[in-house]
């Protein structure tokens, strides 16, 4: 059954930050949340991993209320990597995907010979076998979103949640690292800004405005002119291209088509 949300809200110093969110997950799949800033969908993101609590609704795992598990219960099955990650410790790279066996470990105990194993399978799978042993502080914002990764790959999830992973990237490593998440064998959420790398490599789009959601759906479905004109104000053209939606913004005051592509 998997992670899902009914009619999750939740207030933060008397704002109403989420409203009332119902969603549900495929295995497998990925699942984009859009909107513009301020829209809901970090602290969507935080209700799902259980690192909130909402104040009305229920978020669940596999049916059952995810405030009723505790923290270590979670994190065997979800993993979460945020838009930063910094540390003044001198760790390695192995070092920081390690840190993703915690859950599994019980208190005071070494670490089991299994976890060196998963460790080693998380490095692999994000192509940083050959960087284990170098210091985190020498790489790059790239690389560094990658080993995040793989930390919680490490954590052998069932569900991966992701805030903003491609901020501060160049293209090339905003590819080459949505290319990876996209590829997991895992059901994963993540939040995104730019709309065309959502089209590319998400199966399904929420989107939120004002802790809402407006629209849900394929990306061809939900990247419509008249969509991207009533959420974020900008005129846009939208074409498909090998069957994904492509969004060219136009400049202010240019008209904008309000019809779906064709």
């Amino acid at each position: 059954m998997g992670l899902g949300a009914e009619r999750v809200s939740r207030r933060t110093g008397g704002r109403l930050v989420v409203d009332g969110v119902s969603l549900t997950l495929g295995p497998g799949e990925t699942l984009g949340l859009l909107g513009p800033n301020g829209a809901g969908k970090s602290t969507l993101l935080r209700l799902l991993a259980g690192v909130l609590a909402p104040t009305a609704g229920v978020v669940t795992l596999d049916g059952s209320p995810l405030t009723g598990m505790g923290r270590r219960a979670v994190a065997r099955r979800v993993a979460t990597v945020e838009q930063h990650a910094h540390t003044q410790t001198e760790l390695t790279v192995r070092d920081v995907v390690a840190l993703g066996r915690i859950p599994h470990r019980r208190a005071w105990s070494a670490a089991p010979a299994s976890g060196g194993a998963a460790v080693d399978a998380a490095l692999a799978r994000t192509g940083l076998s050959d960087r284990a042993s170098q210091s985190w502080h020498t790489l790059s914002g790239g690389e560094r979103q990658r080993t995040q990764i793989a930390r919680a790959l490490a954590q052998e999830p069932r569900e991966l949640l992701l805030d903003e992973p491609t901020n501060h990237l160049d293209v090339q490593h905003q590819l080459d690292l949505l290319e990876l998440v996209a590829g997991l064998p895992v059901t994963t959420v993540v939040a995104l800004h730019d709309l065309n790398l959502a089209a590319m490599f998400c199966d399904r789009l929420l989107v939120l405005r004002d802790g809402r959601v407006v629209a849900e759906g394929s990306p061809a479905a939900v990247l419509t002119p008249r969509l991207i004109a009533e959420v974020y104000g900008v005129g846009a053209e939208v074409s498909l291209e090998h069957g994904h939606p492509v969004i060219r913004f136009l400049r202010p005051g240019a008209a904008a088509p309000v019809s779906a592509p064709s």
